[in-house]
């Protein structure tokens, strides 16, 4: 049976992992369902003196998959919070996950917004938002974009509750 698997995509510092646990949330009271989360943040090594490269995240990726299959194996759907910066991230993803329904969701703000909260957070490497802005993939083809510097982070769940599922 095909589970659901919403893909958020955005740079760092665009507010997916906000985003994600909302939507979880929402999801719960609204349909009765429990989708798990997956979170690049729990597979890197996040320090704000070491630049993460497309090898790295590539390196992960594939064990990122593994986990959601994992969780679709108990639960109707998972969420995806991810910086993906190359096609070989982007197929790798298809490849594993493809047996399943995947909403693809571009988590967007303009560049400077980007730059206002990766300062603010101080916990990654600056220049992070800036360099997944630049080399984020796919540049289109999403099914939804959402922008968070327009939108709360409630709201955009909401939009992509109504939209995909």
């Amino acid at each position: 049976m095909k589970k659901q698997v919403i893909l958020l995509n955005g740079p760092s510092s665009s507010g997916k992992s906000t985003l994600s646990r909302n939507l979880q949330a929402l999801i719960a009271k609204v349909r009765g369902e429990t989708y798990g989360i997956i979170s690049i943040d729990d597979f890197m090594k996040l320090a704000t003196d070491e630049t993460i490269y497309e090898d790295d995240v590539f390196d992960i990726s594939g064990d990122m998959c593994a986990a959601a299959l994992d969780i679709l194996e108990t639960h109707p759907g998972v969420i995806i919070d991810h910086v993906i910066t190359s096609p070989r991230i982007f197929q790798q993803l298809t490849d594993m996950l493809g047996r399943h329904t995947i909403h693809l969701v571009h988590v967007s703000c303009p560049l400077e917004v980007l730059l206002q909260r990766e300062f603010a957070r101080q916990n990654r490497c600056i220049g992070s938002a800036e360099s997944s802005y630049t080399y984020l993939y796919p540049k289109e083809g999403y099914h939804l974009t959402v922008d968070t510097s327009r939108m709360t982070s409630i709201q955009c769940a909401q939009e992509i509750l109504n939209t995909l599922l």
